[in-house]
């Protein structure tokens, strides 16, 4: 049974996973902050740590704004410290290996590769404001300036 899936305008239910740094990260500790979380297919791909530096370069606009920004992935907890340590960077990676976080937000889907079709997290991005809703959602992200385009939507949201 597939739980009911989250849609922007409504209220993300509080969510605890494992992630780096021996932590669980629990959406309830960020009231009062953005939360940036972002999906992404697999630690020590090309594409996946091109996403991750481009979040790593801008964690310091993405502070200023008041938002955390949090990587998620099938990974288990030991895969991402290692990605986390080669890519040095300053946001926490959480584990969804029984992909609840995943199912919530609808990002498994089947995708092709090397003519096979396999489940797989389709690169996804999901804006959540300080009071726990959600208010952007991108999907089928393509890497090359997607933490800015997530950066001018947190600027207009701040009115800065």
């Amino acid at each position: 049974m597939t739980q009911a899936q989250i849609s922007v305008g409504s209220a993300v239910p509080d969510f605890a996973l494992p992630s780096t740094g021996n932590n669980t990260f629990r959406l309830m500790d960020f009231r009062g902050n953005c939360v940036v979380l972002y999906f992404y297919p697999k630690d020590n791909t090309p594409g996946c740590s091109q996403e991750a530096q481009a979040f790593r370069d801008n964690i310091d606009k993405f502070t200023a704004l008041n938002a955390v920004v949090a990587g998620v992935s099938r990974d288990t907890v030991r895969v991402h410290e290692g990605f986390k340590a080669k890519q040095a960077l300053p946001f926490e990676l959480l584990s969804d290996g029984e992909e609840s976080l995943c199912q919530l937000f609808d990002v498994i889907k089947l995708k092709n590769m090397y003519g096979k079709q396999v489940r797989g997290i389709e690169r996804s991005t999901f804006l959540i404001d300080a009071n726990g809703v959600l208010v952007r959602e991108w999907r089928k992200v393509k890497v090359k300036g997607h933490s800015d385009d997530v950066l001018a939507v947190l600027h207009e949201l701040k009115g800065a």
